[in-house]
């Protein structure tokens, strides 16, 4: 039999592990929330206006979405075996209450989404347009209510409450609203649902934006364009706004995380905003500080000499990852901004009327497509390492959450999974690529396969045969 897990070495493994398989699987799902919004949007859209060029580009989508859902769940499915190969520890004693989250989840928009998902792909013209409109708009709302329970799961891990502790150590759910609904959630919520909305408007207009340079008068990427940029210049500093009220969460509750986020190593009123350095723990100090004193209390208290506590605040056992938390914070802010700066830039465009014009632009935002998943990384990385070294914030510690497994075990199952994670996605990215680079048609077909009945060119509109011979 073996012995509980001590070495260092393998819980980083253990932990690296989970990070690769988190970092590959939150793209997915966050690109299912956004996309089933979108598309229940451009269906709407079409039933109201009767304009085929939102049917054409709800089609084009629809493709897409089918692929990246696939993905998404199968990536889910290897974190839950993930859990219980290398996370017994925290399964044991967290499972009362993450058990029945995650079940709510399967029971209510898992079910939801898989039963309307084939109404949804090939049932428009068996069902009609209304009630395939009722099917689209279920599925999204499906995908909202998936996130809602993720979300509540991981929140509480953030803020528990509502249990008490039962024999062995194990969590005992006494409250579930207070579970559900603890103080962090409604702050994730919105920043994540947010996030995947913003996302999925720089991965669509990055797609509107590179049609757009070889053929500027296509009008399924003219629209994809021009609805994402909206989203970006009305979103994007909104999220500023989530952004800001859940930092202040993270300072009541979560002070060590926020501490590491900002570089603050000592307590003090009238905290500077340290824009960039390099956390020290040995030296306990912040090395190459470019800082703008006041700034930090401003942002954090709203106040110029508010006080706001440092690391030395808290025993050094209980520090946060502080590089890659400082960093990934910075990563996410700064990636934030750029998004803030295109959509502000496509408000002057469109004043100017340019939009459609300025093949600048358009290649920026052709560059920008990968931007929002990245910035959902940096986000969700300085999330879990802020949280460190706990699994239940305050309550549960990474170390006792770990399953008794040797450095070569955990060696040998994270070299499966990133051989396998590489060929699996990396194929499958590489199709959703290869889709996204088919220009857009009009009489777009749907999954089922029917024939498109005309193409944009740089000819104007032409023959069909022709673009599907070429293409084939």
């Amino acid at each position: 039999m073996q012995s509980a897990i001590t070495s260092p070495l393998a819980l980083n493994l253990a932990r690296s592990q989970f990070g690769f398989t988190i970092a590959f699987h939150i793209m997915f799902p966050a690109f299912s929330i956004g996309l089933a919004s979108y598309l229940a949007v451009l269906e709407l859209m079409w039933l109201k206006t009767q304009n085929q060029v939102y049917l054409d580009a709800y089609k084009y989508w629809l493709k897409i979405f089918a692929v990246v859902f696939a993905i998404g769940v199968v990536s889910g499915l290897v974190m839950a075996y993930e859990v219980g190969a290398n996370w017994s520890g925290y399964s044991n004693k967290a499972g009362p209450i993450l058990g029945p989250l995650l079940a709510y989840e399967t029971l209510t928009a898992f079910f939801l989404e898989a039963g309307f998902l084939g109404i949804m792909l090939f049932g428009l013209k068996r069902v009609g347009p209304r009630l395939h409109f009722a099917a689209t708009a279920l599925v999204s709302i499906g995908t909202l209510i998936s996130a809602s329970w993720i979300l509540s799961a991981n929140s509480w891990m953030q803020t528990p409450q509502g249990y008490t502790i039962g024999p062995h150590g194990v969590f005992v759910p006494v409250n579930w609203w207070k579970i559900i609904f603890n103080p962090t959630f409604p702050y994730e919520w919105l920043h994540m649902v947010t996030a995947a909305y913003l996302a999925t408007a720089f991965a669509v207009g990055a797609v509107g934006a590179f049609h757009l340079l070889r053929h500027k008068d296509n009008p399924v990427s003219r629209l994809m364009l021009s609805m994402a940029m909206w989203m970006a210049a009305i979103v994007a500093p909104i999220q500023g706004l989530i952004g800001d009220s859940a930092g202040r969460e993270v300072w009541k509750s979560q002070p060590a995380k926020l501490a590491a986020m900002e570089g603050d190593f000592h307590t003090r009123a009238g905290q500077a905003l340290h824009l960039f350095g390099w956390p020290d723990r040995a030296l306990g100090r912040l090395l190459y500080d470019l800082k703008v004193p006041d700034l930090g209390s401003l942002i954090i208290t709203h106040s110029m000499h508010g006080t706001v506590q440092g690391l030395d605040a808290f025993p050094e056992k209980n520090w946060p990852v502080l590089v890659t938390t400082f960093w990934g914070f910075r990563i996410m802010v700064g990636l934030w901004a750029v998004m803030v700066a295109v959509g502000l830039y496509s408000l002057w465009l469109r004043y100017r009327r340019r939009l459609y014009e300025a093949r600048r632009f358009h290649r920026i935002v052709a560059s920008c497509g990968p931007i929002g998943f990245i910035t959902i990384i940096a986000g969700w990385t300085v999330t879990e390492t802020g949280r460190q070294p706990w699994t239940v914030y305050g309550v549960l510690r990474t170390a006792q959450s770990v399953s008794p497994l040797s450095v070569g075990e955990v060696l040998w199952s994270f070299g499966i999974i990133i051989v396998l994670y590489c060929v699996v996605f990396g194929t499958g990215i590489r199709y959703i690529l290869a889709m996204m680079a088919r220009e857009p048609q009009t009489g777009e077909p749907e999954p089922s396969g029917d024939k498109p009945l005309r193409t944009y060119g740089p000819q104007g509109l032409h023959d069909p045969d022709a673009t599907v011979n070429s293409a084939e």
